[in-house]
């Protein structure tokens, strides 16, 4: 996990340097927080733009799918805030595979999730049926 996370920390000082450099070059003086400013919120709005087109489409068909994405989301979210607090605090082991679990663990729960639901629809259209039968 931590090598991991030395990585993506890696990946992104490079992304950073470079973008200073490029805005340097280009003779612009815009300090770290204009920097962060910008690509934060160009990487928002182009971000925004394309899950709301994806997420128009799905609610089409079922808002449950939107609702999955979403706290997979906070679930991502709140997994690698807790291994990270574990190797900030010494209480427990940072590890990768644990935050692969536990987001295994909601996506198994989920699932189970939808078997209920779908039994319990396939019961209502039965049900409906014979009623509009009588």
């Amino acid at each position: 996990m931590k090598d991991f996370i030395l990585m993506l920390a890696e990946i992104i000082n490079g992304l950073h340097d470079l973008i200073g450099d490029m805005t340097k070059n280009a003779g612009l003086d815009v300090s770290d927080k204009d920097l962060h400013l910008w690509v934060f919120g160009i990487i928002g709005i182009l971000s925004f733009f394309a899950i709301h087109i994806v997420f128009r489409m799905m609610a089409q068909y079922s808002i449950t799918a939107i609702s999955f994405i979403y706290t997979f989301t906070v679930m991502l979210v709140l997994v690698f805030a807790i291994e990270i607090q574990q190797k900030i605090t010494g209480r427990g082991q940072m590890e990768f595979d644990d935050a692969v679990v536990s987001l295994w663990g909601f996506i198994l729960f989920f699932g189970a999730f939808l078997v209920v639901k779908g039994i319990y629809l396939a019961i209502k259209k039965l049900v409906n049926k014979k009623a509009t039968r009588s």
